[in-house]
């Protein structure tokens, strides 16, 4: 019998089977396969038979309500062809379903389990954040070696322009490192990313506040939640996720110091800044709640979250263009050099390790305790003078050699 579109439709099943191939003549190894479906509905599909390593094998061409009896058979030239040259289509089937169940979204999953063991807990977030957030999403889908350059670079422009080009940088960065670990772990053969346009991240701030910007922001900062991370960012030239999620249970009130814990740090490392009056009276203020360790954020127990509305308010309120709240950082930093603190006193209070490089890291362990102190003296003097619009007072403070 050959399998034509009149054979196809005449065939019916032998008495008492549910299920029976009927081979095409012309061609061995292809041919029609009637089962009874539910409801005694007949169902037609056209297959090849073939043997490999022993075992006989079946792959499905399709149904006959899709393929005509004539394109179930080039399909089945074509496949026992791939077979004669040594390939196994039904495996290469089997693969491709395998592969097609590691979408980008599964891949992402297992890689950020496996860096969230490696990396600094704030890296991991800005992973998590671009990798699961909505820059790549539309991609989230397709199966992870299928993605393709031309994909790729689609959603960098659109990261561009909808969120700027430094997050479109920094987006890509995070998809990089992900398709590495693709290719190192062989779930993919070729990194997409290579050859995408690389957005422009931006040079590195260098604004620096005055004085009487400084002080500016200080008077509209409201006694709030806001007004009081602000100021204490002023007082500390501590970083904003620091102090915003700053916890009552590092705070030691009675020897007024706060004890930054190592797993909130951005170094990985804690660090511990004495609270000079100023700052300790700001935190003295926070009303204590016995539901939670932190002093800032309503609902979050990760601190404060609501930095966007709050910056815009403070924004309208102090007259001060063009600044965030970074600037501030590294207003402190700036303007402590210029008061003639020491720079390794300055980078111990900033938390920054440069200057512990190399064996200065190995043999010298100091914290600088009295030189941070003062420093912070010094500071908070030279504020109350600027807010009080007199003349700054001279604070002891000795020159230490670097």
């Amino acid at each position: 019998m050959k399998l034509t579109k009149q054979t196809v439709a005449a065939l019916r099943l032998p008495p008492g089977k549910t299920d029976h191939f009927e081979w095409d003549d012309e061609l061995p190894g292809y041919g029609l396969r009637l089962r009874l479906g539910s409801g005694g509905k007949l169902l037609r599909s056209f297959n090849v038979q073939y043997r490999r390593g022993g075992a006989t094998r079946r792959l499905l061409l399709g149904t006959a309500d899709v393929l005509s009896a004539e394109q179930a058979r080039t399909a089945a030239r074509k496949a026992l062809a791939e077979i004669q040259l040594g390939r196994d289509p039904s495996a290469d089937r089997r693969e491709r379903r395998d592969k097609d169940r590691l979408t980008l979204r599964s891949l992402i999953g297992e890689y950020l389990a496996d860096k969230q063991r490696e990396v600094r807990p704030r890296t991991f977030v800005g992973l998590r954040r671009y990798l699961l957030g909505p820059y790549f999403k539309p991609l989230h889908n397709m199966p992870v070696d299928i993605v393709g350059r031309r994909d790729v670079a689609g959603r960098l422009l659109a990261i561009k322009r909808e969120r700027g080009p430094i997050v479109a940088a920094r987006s890509r960065a995070a998809l990089a490192t992900f398709f590495v670990w693709c290719l190192q772990a062989g779930v993919i053969e070729h990194n997409p990313i290579i050859g995408t346009p690389k957005p422009d991240d931006g040079k590195p701030r260098e604004r620096v506040l005055s004085d009487s910007e400084l002080a500016a922001i200080w008077r509209a900062c409201r006694d709030d939640d806001y007004g009081r991370i602000i100021r204490l960012c002023i007082l500390l030239g501590s970083r904003r996720q620091e102090i915003g999620g700053l916890r009552w249970s590092e705070l030691d009130l009675e020897s007024a110091r706060w004890r930054l814990a190592a797993e909130r740090s951005k170094t990985g490392k804690a660090h511990e800044l004495p609270l000079m009056p100023m700052a300790r009276a700001i935190v003295e203020s926070v009303p204590r709640m016995a539901s939670r360790d932190q002093l800032f954020g309503t609902r979050s127990h990760n601190g404060f979250t609501a930095w966007d509305r709050e910056k815009q308010a403070l924004d309208e309120r102090c007259g001060v263009r063009d600044f965030t709240v970074h600037d501030v950082r590294r207003s402190f930093s700036t303007r402590l050099h210029d008061l003639g603190v020491a720079p390794h006193v300055v980078e111990e209070i900033l938390a920054h390790r440069a200057h512990r490089a190399g064996s200065a890291g190995v043999y010298n362990r100091s914290s600088y305790q009295r030189e941070v102190r003062a420093a912070l003296a010094l500071w908070e003097s030279h504020l109350a003078a600027l807010l009080g619009g007199g003349e700054r007072k001279v604070v002891s403070f000795p020159q230490q050699s670097a």
